[in-house]
Order: structure tokens, then C-alpha cells, then sequence
């Protein structure tokens, strides 16, 4: 099976997404990842709903919109708006989880919960069977073009095992430093979703890139 393969639209031209996202609907891609960032729970701000708005009318793809905010529940609604197809929301950012995890399928949309590098895949043993996805950053959050974090690839097996336990139909999806040769490790693993950013975006060949990715 090949991965799916998440461009994140951070590394892309701010001064001109319209044509970075027009290369993405030409590509196979299968999804655009956008990384909400609140300056709050991670030390940096990206984009707000006025731009993803503009993207979300552009782009063809499947939308799988990343909150690295806190109190990401209250804005359930204007992500599904967007007609967002996966909410994402942290681990570390939910007091009440579950609750978050129901509002979001309510809303009509696929639920995905993300951990920190340090947050033990343990962590999820009580909530695995709600969700649809769980992202594993593998750099830590708030910037992009950072160093792949190694000990990632153990947590795609224990996260992979714990899937197979439960019974979970759960995808893993790893962002954060992911290439060619990153990416097919985390494919070996057990990784279903792959989210690159500059490894895409400040390649000579997008389009290239984003084939190579799909065929690994």
C-alpha cells in the first residue's frame, strides 16, 4: 500500500500560495496539511481562518488541519467550515479529550490527535479506538525544517502494535523532517501518512518530490 502523502503547506511561498496550492492539486498528493500555530502552544504564529478560507477554495485536496493551539475545541466550527476533511487537535492542548474527540465527529469531520516527541504513545491506550488518525511530530512543534527526531520510528512500532491490539482502524501520520530516506524508514515501520514540507516545497521538482514520496 502507498503512503499518503500530506504536503504542509508552512514551507510553502506565503507571497504566492495560490501557485504553490495549484502545483499541489496537480500533483499526486493526497492531502494539504495546514499547521495552525497560536504563539501560545508553540513559540511561533502561522495562519489565521481569513487565509485558510482562501485556501480552502483553492485547493482540491482533502484538508487535514493541524491546531497547535491551546483550547483547540472552540473552534470546531470554523475548521469544519473550511470543509475541513481531519481535525487534528494535541494531546498535551485537551483536558477533556474524548469529549473533544466526539465534538469533532459530531461536527461531521474525521478526528486526529497529535503527541509531542515526549509524550509517551502510551498515552493514547484509552482513547485509540475513538480516533481516526494519530500524528506523531517528529521535531518538536512550532517551526519547520528542523532535524528528524530518531527515536520516532520506535514510536511508529509501539503505536503500530497498540493499533493491532485495540483493534483500531487508527492511520499514523509523522511530521517533522520528513524526506526520502526519512520517510521510507517511517514507511517500514508502519507509517501511513507522510507530512513533508520543505522537502517538497524547496525542491527543484515539487512534483517530483511529491511522486518520489508516493512511491516509496
Amino acid at each position: 500500500m502507498k503512503p499518503i502523502i500530506a504536503p504542509s503547506l508552512l514551507s510553502a511561498n506565503f507571497a504566492d500560495l495560490r501557485t504553490d496550492i495549484e502545483m499541489i492539486n496537480r500533483s499526486e498528493a493526497d492531502w494539504l496539511h495546514l499547521d495552525v500555530m497560536d504563539g501560545v502552544f508553540v513559540p511561533n504564529i502561522s495562519f489565521g481562518f481569513p487565509v485558510l478560507k482562501y485556501v480552502a477554495e483553492l485547493c482540491k485536496k482533502p484538508l487535514d488541519v493541524h491546531l497547535m493551539i491551546v483550547d483547540p475545541v472552540k473552534f470546531i466550527k470554523e475548521v469544519k467550515d473550511l470543509g475541513t476533511m481531519m481535525m487534528n487537535v494535541h494531546y498535551e492542548a485537551c483536558v477533556h479529550l474524548h469529549r473533544t474527540i466526539q465534538q469533532i465527529k459530531e461536527a461531521g469531520m474525521k478526528a486526529g490527535v497529535t503527541l509531542n516527541p515526549a509524550t509517551p504513545v502510551a498515552m493514547l491506550t484509552d482513547i485509540i479506538g475513538d480516533v481516526d488518525m494519530v500524528l506523531l511530530m517528529s521535531v518538536n512543534p512550532g517551526f519547520g525544517g528542523q532535524q528528524f527526531i530518531e527515536h520516532t520510528l520506535d514510536k511508529v512500532h509501539y503505536l503500530r502494535e497498540l493499533i493491532a491490539r485495540s483493534g483500531s482502524k487508527a492511520l499514523i501520520e509523522v511530521d517533522g523532517g520528513v524526506n526520502i530516506d526519512t520517510g521510507k524508514r517511517l514507511v517500514e515501520a508502519g507509517a501511513d501518512v507522510l507530512v513533508a514540507g520543505n522537502a517538497v516545497f524547496k525542491a527543484p521538482d515539487p512534483i517530483g518530490m511529491i511522486h518520489s514520496l508516493k512511491s516509496l
